[in-house]
């Protein structure tokens, strides 16, 4: 049996520092993006909009935020799940608060090594991508 996909839209958001948000959600261990699935009908910046405001109370418009690209990963907590992410970049001005089921923000440095608790797709895929777009931009 093929395992379930899910769609989701995420955010890469760097603060002044150059840091990037990362979100857990309650009950589990691993943190990811902020963002979260895609419902019927919505497009990946509509449903990114809805989650970065029901999660972070944040109001980002879509033109602020570039594609990063599109990926493909196990999903960090949803055993025989895969996630296919659409995932964007922006930076962040204002502030953020964890919401909805959002259980801890934190601002991790794109230059460190200690990676081992963060979800599968932004360690494997989304930080090296990251990291070499921010390099090209200069």
């Amino acid at each position: 049996m093929s395992p379930t996909v899910l769609r989701i839209a995420t955010a890469c958001l760097l603060d002044g520092a150059g840091r990037l948000l990362v979100v857990r959600k309650r009950g589990t261990s691993l943190f990811m993006l902020p963002g979260g699935k895609l419902e019927v009908g919505e497009t990946p910046r509509q449903a990114l909009s809805r989650e970065l405001h029901e999660e972070i109370g944040l109001r980002i418009e879509s033109s602020q935020l570039q594609l990063l690209g599109h990926f493909k990963s196990r999903a960090a907590n949803e055993p025989d799940h895969w996630v296919e992410a659409d995932v964007f970049m922006g930076r962040l001005a204002g502030e953020v608060k964890a919401q909805a089921e959002i259980e801890a923000l934190a601002w991790l440095e794109l230059n460190t090594q200690q990676q081992d608790h963060l979800a599968p797709l932004l360690h494997e895929q989304v930080l090296p991508a990251l990291l070499r777009r921010l390099a090209a931009e200069g």
